[in-house]
């Protein structure tokens, strides 16, 4: 009688477990740089490098051929959806001062 119980207990339990495995929250992946809008606004053509990277931090990608373009980049997958967000800016240099802004990583207008 015991082994005909613990087989018991083994079938509830899996039959618990099966239909519950599908209740796991999954969360959305953000990868890369994520600056809010209130630093993104203070950004200006005309700063230096120390600037910049002080204000938004160390850029994803500098080019070893392009030292004076750096890439900020920030990506977020939606775990349901499927879908992908991407948002990427790049910044270029001329004689370490800002001379031009390309792209976002906001919906908001930059100068």
């Amino acid at each position: 009688m015991p082994m005909k119980l613990r087989q018991f207990f083994i079938y509830i339990i899996l039959i618990l477990i099966v239909p519950l495995s599908a209740c796991v929250y999954r969360q959305d992946i953000m990868q890369g740089n994520r600056i809010n809008d209130e630093k993104l606004v203070q950004l200006e053509v005309g700063m230096t490098k120390v600037q910049v990277e002080f204000l938004l931090g160390s850029p994803a990608l500098i080019d070893s051929y392009h030292p004076d373009d750096w890439h900020y980049v920030h990506f977020t997958k939606m775990v349901d959806s499927g879908n992908t967000d991407k948002h990427v800016m790049s910044l270029k240099f001329d004689t370490n001062l800002l001379k031009s802004i390309e792209g976002s990583l906001s919906d908001i207008q930059l100068p």
